[in-house]
């Protein structure tokens, strides 16, 4: 058997092992309850509502931010992107969505360490968890949640 030959069989059972991994985390808990409240959410009249608000107020402060504090409406249009964040913290569907999304993130993140860990301590873990918590505010989005792009 020839190197290459012994490193495509190595490759191949490297993935066949990610396979197992990805059908373990799918099977977990965090996915279950993600899968959950996602659908919960966008089946929420209220929720979609919400979101929609939002990506009308997000789109506008996008017009504005581009001219920066110099724009006559930056500072209201800003005001009405953080008035529709409260409101997506008061529905309950989004709220728990979000949750499960940050517990889903943790244990990626957790795994995705783990496995680089396990390679060398010098290794860069891919992502990792926003310590601000996700969401949206000001206009952008951290990525906490799929409803803000």
């Amino acid at each position: 058997m020839s190197m290459a030959e012994a490193k495509t069989l190595d490759m191949s059972s490297i993935l066949m092992e990610a396979y197992d991994v990805a059908d373990s985390i799918n099977r977990s808990v965090e996915v279950a309850d993600y899968l959950y409240w996602k659908h919960a959410m966008e089946n929420d009249l209220q929720a979609q509502s919400v979101v929609r608000e939002f990506n009308k107020a997000k789109e506008l402060f996008e017009e504005c931010e581009r001219f920066g504090h110099f724009h006559p409406d930056y500072h209201a249009s800003l005001d009405r992107v953080q008035a529709v964040q409260v409101k997506f913290d008061n529905v309950q569907s989004i709220r728990e969505y979000k949750e499960a999304e940050e517990r889903l993130d943790e244990l990626l993140y957790t795994v995705s360490k783990m496995i680089a860990g396990a390679v060398s301590d010098t290794i860069k873990v891919p992502g990792g968890l926003d310590t601000g918590g996700g969401g949206c505010s000001g206009g952008s989005c951290s990525g906490g949640c799929s409803s803000c792009g």
